[in-house]
């Protein structure tokens, strides 16, 4: 397993390796070009590509540094926003306000 190779489109396969300028899944079998562009961008823990404005799942309760509150599984985050650094999620917590997330601990949200 590759961590700078992208997950697979098809899948969400972390599994991805490279043959000359393809990008391969040996899960499902899915080929497709090894470009820049697909691995430019924030991911959710299953490798969905992230964008502001969207709304997020938290995967695992997260303790919240510097107080006793804890953000539970299953919270939904809506409109947030992409931020460079080790936290690259901005955005406000029902019930306990702003904060910063890692992508690695949310999932995209189907609306």
């Amino acid at each position: 397993m590759n961590d700078t190779l992208p997950p697979c489109p098809d899948c969400a396969s972390s599994f991805t390796y490279q043959v000359d300028a393809l990008l391969n899944c040996p899960e499902c079998g899915h080929e497709w070009q090894a470009t820049e562009e697909a691995e430019v961008g924030i991911r959710d823990s299953v490798g969905n590509l992230l964008a502001d404005g969207d709304t997020v799942t938290v995967i695992k309760d997260l303790k919240v540094k510097g107080s006793s509150a804890v953000v539970k599984v299953g919270t939904k985050v809506r409109n947030i926003r992409l931020v460079g650094g080790d936290h690259d999620i901005d955005c406000k917590i029902p019930g306990i306000g702003p904060m910063g997330l890692k992508s690695q601990f949310v999932k995209k949200a189907a609306d």
